[in-house]
């Protein structure tokens, strides 16, 4: 058991620190919402009650989305645009090792390797989609986000408009407000920037140990890790 953590300690600490943030999320959420309904003289949501509301679906739901786009446009654009001297990057075609590296290699050439994935064993279809099915379940998770972020912020806009008299709005009516995109791109925009921070400050800065880093005695004008 403890050379089993040991090999998947990285992914138990992220899960750890995301249900305590999320569990920190949910109660916090919760009691401001509750603040919310006793000053407009609403009773009070138990937990169960307020998982079920378009505030804590929203405030959840945007999150992920921004995340997940991210994650899935980072994984895209690495494969093709390169920043020299960064240790997220592909190294630019005229530093020597260009096209040697081991994510460029032909998965062809593995077909009958044992303990290759069954779709590079595969081949054709299955195979073209496995290449690069990374960028495609980041971005389907984005877009399942994407729409539970419209659906969820459809109620909770409901529910406020209806507080105040208002009409409420479906799904397709949320997405046409400037209240949903600017709870997007407030979003987007931080991901971006980390995006552009990790990459640049990559360059100059280190990690001893991170895979997310160069050698600590590495050139800055070296791209990639090695």
């Amino acid at each position: 058991m403890r050379k089993w953590i040991q090999g998947h300690s990285l992914s138990i600490a992220a899960i750890a620190l995301f249900v305590a943030a999320f569990v920190g999320q949910v109660l916090t959420g919760r009691a401001e919402y509750n603040q919310d309904q006793q000053a407009h003289g609403e009773p009070p949501a138990t937990l169960a009650e307020y998982l079920g509301t378009g505030h804590f679906g929203e405030a959840t739901l945007e999150n992920w989305e921004s995340e997940f786009l991210q994650m899935a446009v980072f994984v895209f654009l690495t494969a093709f645009l390169v920043q020299r001297g960064s240790a997220e990057s592909r190294k630019p075609d005229d530093e020597e090792g260009a096209g040697d590296e081991p994510s460029d290699e032909d998965p062809r050439r593995h077909r009958y390797d044992p303990r290759a994935p069954w779709p590079v064993r595969r081949g054709g279809v299955a195979l073209a989609l496995y290449r690069n099915s990374l960028s495609i379940v980041l971005f389907l998770l984005f877009l399942a986000s994407f729409l539970g972020h419209a659906a969820t912020g459809a109620a909770e806009y409901s529910s406020e408009q209806a507080a105040h008299g208002e009409p409420g709005a479906g799904m397709l009516g949320y997405l046409a407000t400037s209240r949903f995109w600017f709870e997007s791109f407030q979003n987007w925009q931080s991901e971006f920037l980390s995006v552009f921070a990790i990459a640049v400050l990559s360059i100059w800065f280190r990690q001893q140990h991170s895979p997310e880093s160069k050698p600590v005695h590495a050139p800055h004008e070296q791209t990639g890790e090695e």
